[in-house]
């Protein structure tokens, strides 16, 4: 007779489980898209051609990827060398991040079997172009720093070493990729001066998508820091994060100069007097999302609590998803077209399914690779 813990198996978590359903719904409905066109899943028209996919997986997406850039800039570039601790994860969730936001442009894409041919097809003029190249290599950069956790845990040594001998110039050039392509995005919209509500629209889009990039760098660092910790039971870095979140009160009034500054020398701030959604939208962010985060945040007392800072991240977090949908998707139409647009609900199935992909790919590199650590050197990701 065969005893019973001989018959025992790894028991699997329901957290597994519903994520692994998300993920299956999530390629099924990828799967119908493929074969029977972007109308059988999605309530995108001629008046929005770009919705739910660009405005949260790509806008947003990108966006709360920079985490990578901005805590690697802290660390290799600005000599924050007591961060480097908080890298590694962060780099992860960039690269991930990134890798997310491809599979969702090949779901969104018309003719996703193209998307290679920017590669080939040189449009100096497109500012998608520039998008593209910029978010390609830069995902190959991240994949370059996110290497060396690889090469550690099957005992590469020679590949780790030369990674970590050229971390400076992929630094920089992460730096510069993602400078370039987070303000690109902002771009997009520039051309739209008819199409995007007065409130929105600005020549500045480019220099507020990049500022409140920055801004949500650390945000992302300290939900991932928070939540990680809680989930896989390790010690939460409160005062590398505290000191990380000094940075972002500053950015934020930038961000808040730049954004009255713009209506002012414009001469629109009457805008904000007229009561319509656009503009509450706008006094939402202002107030809610980067004011009173930025106020939380140049507390000292909020920057040694960990709730303190989750709440303020969180914020800023939301400030950015809100600003993104207000620019990508609610502030924009054209009043030829009567149509209007809400997302169709196999839209929201393909978003939660990429992203529960996603977080199921960072657990499964927090159990097998060496994620976390506080190892002052020795990795080129660390």
């Amino acid at each position: 007779m065969i005893g019973g813990n001989a018959l025992r198996r790894p028991s699997i978590s329901p957290a597994w489980v519903v994520l692994g359903c998300l993920i299956v719904l999530g390629v099924v409905v990828a799967m119908i898209r493929y074969v029977s066109g972007l109308g059988a899943i999605s309530n995108l028209n001629d008046n929005y051609g770009w919705g739910l996919w660009i405005s949260f997986d790509l806008l947003c997406g990108v966006a709360l990827a920079s985490g990578a850039f901005t805590t690697a800039s802290v660390v290799y570039l600005f000599g924050g060398e007591r961060y480097r601790p908080l890298l590694r994860p962060a780099i992860l969730t960039g690269f991930l991040g990134y890798v997310l936001v491809i599979l969702a442009l090949l779901v969104d894409l018309g003719r996703p079997e193209r998307i290679w041919y920017l590669i080939i097809f040189w449009n100096h003029h497109s500012v998608m172009f520039e998008v593209g190249w910029c978010v390609m290599l830069y995902t190959f950069v991240l994949a370059l720093e996110f290497s060396p956790l690889v090469f550690e845990r099957f005992g590469l040594e020679a590949p780790r070493r030369l990674i970590h001998a050229l971390i400076i110039p992929l630094a920089i050039a992460g730096a510069t990729l993602s400078t370039l392509h987070q303000s690109s995005l902002g771009s997009l919209y520039t051309i739209l001066p008819d199409q995007l509500n007065k409130i929105w629209y600005t020549p500045l889009l480019p220099l507020m998508f990049w500022l409140t990039a920055i801004a949500v760098g650390p945000a992302m660092v300290i939900l991932e820091s928070t939540i990680s910790s809680r989930v896989f039971r390790r010690g939460l870095e409160l005062d590398l994060l505290g000191g990380l979140a000094r940075v972002i009160p500053f950015i934020l009034a930038a961000y808040i100069a730049v954004k009255i500054g713009d209506l002012a020398g414009s001469g629109e701030l009457s805008l904000l007097t007229e009561w319509n959604l656009e503009s509450g939208l706008w006094w939402l962010e202002i107030l809610g999302f980067v004011f009173l985060p930025l106020v939380l945040f140049s507390l000292p007392a909020v920057r040694r609590s960990s709730a303190g800072l989750l709440f303020s991240a969180l914020l800023v977090i939301s400030g950015v998803i809100l600003s993104r949908f207000a620019v990508g998707l609610i502030a924009i139409g054209r009043p030829e077209f009567a149509a209007s647009y809400v997302p169709h609900p196999l839209e929201f199935a393909v978003t939660i399914g990429i992203i529960s992909a996603g977080v199921a790919a960072f657990g499964l590199a927090a159990r097998y690779l060496p994620l976390f650590t506080e190892q002052a050197a020795g990795s080129a990701a660390e």
